[in-house]
């Protein structure tokens, strides 16, 4: 139960981060907050399901249509798959939601967006995506490892 209700507020903080910073979070050009969140399944496990919910509610909500609902989904799905899979070895961990999004999402992104150049949106998304997971995720799964005590 306790792993399902961590899941479920892994969930929900996304949603909420992804809205509350929406100027951000959508769009060629992105900085999506809720992304710190992606290295947590290098602690709980069950933080796959969570992003992998939270990112599949939040680009329903987002309205860019099926690609992003269902490719960011399971692009994010993968990501937090191999952040836990790879959690011992932080290089890989750290880069996979890095890697993932900048190569995978920028697939579709491409034509969502009416953007010419694929590789542009490599640079931006992987740009991006590299700031959010390093400068914040890699801070908070710092602070939680450190206080694990004190979370569900």
């Amino acid at each position: 139960m306790q792993q399902l209700t961590r899941a479920a507020i892994i969930a929900a903080a996304y949603i909420v981060l992804v809205f509350a910073f929406q100027f951000a979070s959508f769009g060629p050009i992105q900085f999506r907050v809720a992304e710190a969140l992606t290295l947590l399944p290098a602690i709980y496990p069950e933080a796959i399901a969570g992003i992998y919910v939270g990112t599949l509610l939040a680009n329903v909500l987002g309205g860019h249509g099926p690609w992003d609902v269902f490719g960011g989904s399971l692009v994010s799905l993968l990501a937090a798959y191999l952040t836990y899979r790879y959690r011992a070895r932080p290089l890989i961990a750290y880069s996979s939601p890095i890697l993932l999004n900048a190569f995978l999402v920028s697939l579709y992104l491409r034509f969502i967006f009416d953007v010419p150049s694929y590789w542009l949106l490599v640079l931006t998304i992987g740009f991006g995506q590299a700031v959010v997971v390093l400068g914040l995720g890699v801070p908070l799964l710092r602070f939680v490892r450190q206080n694990q005590d004190r979370f569900l």
